[in-house]
């Protein structure tokens, strides 16, 4: 006979797969390689030219540098790899019709220490020179980030720090068994930072990025975490029957906004962290999923099947009108917000039996024009950087996957492969 914890352990996990299917749908489905192609007018963005004078190339090195200046939109980089000597002010006559060179070289033992200097092309005057050190090999691609981010700053472009922080993800490792990982945002570094069981959802708790909530299922009842990444301690934020998951933060990390289903219907709910208060958000017999916080935080835009079927809704924080931001499709499964702007998922095809793309999507909770971000593939999880000027999205393709950049103002895109286990929710 089925003792009282196994069975109320089966109804916990039927919920929470009920939860998944609604929000994630099949994560099975395909996807061909294509990423957006449409560019900035090459005249709007700086020729700019890579010489390496290390002593050894690096090609892992010279990717990312390639990859950070076009996902900026600021630049258009020569992508043939020259070399030359780093001291000296010598521009060859190739490269005079350039805006920009940036010399660089990189070492790697004993520890990671990256020279850059930037020089104007035509006259080899320079602008810019800065000797870059990190202790942990491991950790390079956050070195070439912050070099190409500085230089970006000191040529009064609009800034790209997004590029300097982390990715936080969780991913499958097997049946009831997940890890959260740390990552730079093209998954060069990788880094696992919590094993063991089922722990899913995570999300920073901070600007500077020093915590992140996470939900656990090792024990009864589903039960939300904050751990800290550099002491590593860890605080039980709040523990709910059915499901917990803290779907976003407010800007200052005083409050979250959760999902909760502690009658095994899915409601939308805020806590306030110094007082534990929670106060709830939504009542709706069916699901109400996926709060991002909108509009100075005024408001709310969520997932529901209110109609029928997944779409997205808003709802001020303080009155009691549910109203749909989204008036096309019939699957529209997952969302962020940034200020006004809302990015979201929506399924393109309805086959039963074969494979469904899903396409991404930017509108506004004030109405106007509905934009398509992609339009190809299974397209899934967008998140706004924390300026809202990038999309970062996964695209999957049969059994394995890629992490998506659509840069909003310049429509710039890019796509790296991701070769590993499948990823369960992602985080910036």
């Amino acid at each position: 006979m089925p003792t009282k914890r196994s069975i109320v352990s089966q109804c916990i996990e039927g919920i929470f797969l009920k939860y998944l299917l609604f929000v994630l749908l099949s994560l099975h489905l395909f996807a061909v390689d294509a990423s957006l192609t449409i560019e900035k007018d090459v005249e709007q963005r700086a020729r700019i030219a890579l010489i390496d004078g290390s002593e050894q190339f690096n090609p892992l090195a010279w990717k990312i540098l390639l990859s950070d200046f076009k996902i900026s939109g600021h630049f258009l980089s020569d992508t043939k790899h020259y070399t030359g000597d780093l001291a000296s002010n010598y521009i060859p006559a190739s490269l005079k019709n350039r805006e920009y060179v940036i010399k660089y070289k990189l070492s790697t033992t004993p520890k990671s220490t990256l020279w850059v200097r930037l020089l104007e092309a035509s006259s080899g005057k320079e602008l810019f020179q800065k000797r870059y050190r990190i202790s942990m090999e491991s950790k390079l691609p956050f070195l070439l980030h912050k070099a190409i981010s500085d230089i970006n700053n000191v040529l009064h472009y609009s800034k790209i720090d997004w590029i300097n922080r982390y990715v936080i993800f969780s991913r499958y490792v097997k049946a009831k068994q997940s890890e959260i990982v740390l990552a730079d945002y093209t998954f060069s570094y990788q880094k696992v930072i919590v094993r063991g069981g089922l722990n899913l959802f995570p999300i920073w708790a901070d600007a500077k990025q020093k915590s992140f909530y996470y939900t656990s299922y090792a024990s009864l009842r589903p039960t939300l975490y904050r751990l800290n990444i550099y002491t590593g301690s860890k605080e039980k934020i709040v523990a709910s029957e059915g499901m917990v998951v803290c779907s976003d933060v407010n800007h200052n990390g005083s409050k979250i906004l959760l999902t909760l289903a502690p009658q095994g219907q899915a409601d939308i709910y805020e806590l306030t962290l110094s007082s534990k208060q929670k106060r709830r958000i939504t009542q709706f017999h069916g699901i109400d999923v996926n709060a991002k916080y909108s509009k100075d935080e005024e408001s709310i835009v969520f997932v529901s099947n209110r109609l029928g079927h997944a779409n997205i809704f808003k709802k001020s924080l303080q009155g009691s009108a549910v109203l749909p931001v989204v008036f096309h499709g019939k699957n529209n499964n997952a969302c962020d917000s940034y200020g006004d702007k809302v990015v979201y998922t929506s399924r393109e095809s309805s086959h039963s039996f074969s494979q469904n793309s899903f396409n991404l999507y930017l509108t506004s909770t004030q109405g106007g024009i509905t934009r398509p971000l992609t339009t190809t593939g299974s397209n899934q999880f967008p998140r706004f950087s924390r300026d809202g000027s990038i999309v970062q999205f996964i695209k999957y393709r049969g059994n394995s996957s890629s992490i998506g950049y659509i840069n909003l103002e310049t429509s710039q895109s890019l796509l790296f492969p991701f070769k590993s286990k499948k990823i369960q929710s992602i985080a910036w």
